[in-house]
């Protein structure tokens, strides 16, 4: 099965908003990423669920972000940077958007029994293993 390549400012429709350089995405994120860069990721990610965006940032934040900036924090750019990878690498292990959203919903026993979704969600080393066992997953480690 051919592999797609989706990266995680594609994802995030942030292509190009600065020139391309290893800490162009690192700088974007600490000016604060757009609330559409929310919103189109949560529209790809999980399509019949309006409510997703809310596990990234609660609604009423999410509310008066729109209403003031336009932006996200640092700390919610962050944790939105880091889903949208694990969902880019998820895509490239799986080949397409819909067998990585299953794979990221299904509880899985390296996880604690947990959906690797809810685990990269939680906190950064939650994130790191959900990679690592796509990793796996992709070089034909044990899973």
């Amino acid at each position: 099965m051919p592999r797609q390549n989706v990266t995680a400012e594609a994802l995030l429709g942030i292509e190009g908003l600065e020139p391309a350089s290893p800490w162009a995405l690192a700088h974007s994120i600490e000016a604060g990423l757009p609330v559409a860069a929310l919103e189109q990721f949560t529209e790809i990610m999980a399509p019949d669920d309006a409510l997703f965006k809310y596990r990234l940032v609660p609604k009423a934040t999410l509310q008066r972000r729109k209403k003031s900036t336009g932006r996200l924090t640092t700390d919610e750019g962050d944790r939105l940077v880091r889903l949208a990878r694990v969902f880019s690498f998820a895509i490239e292990i799986y080949g397409s958007p819909d067998r990585a959203r299953e794979f990221l919903r299904r509880p899985h026993t390296m996880l604690g029994g947990k959906p690797p979704l809810d685990v990269a969600l939680t906190t950064s080393p939650g994130t790191d293993l959900v990679i690592n066992l796509l990793g796996r997953l992709a070089y034909g480690g044990t899973v």
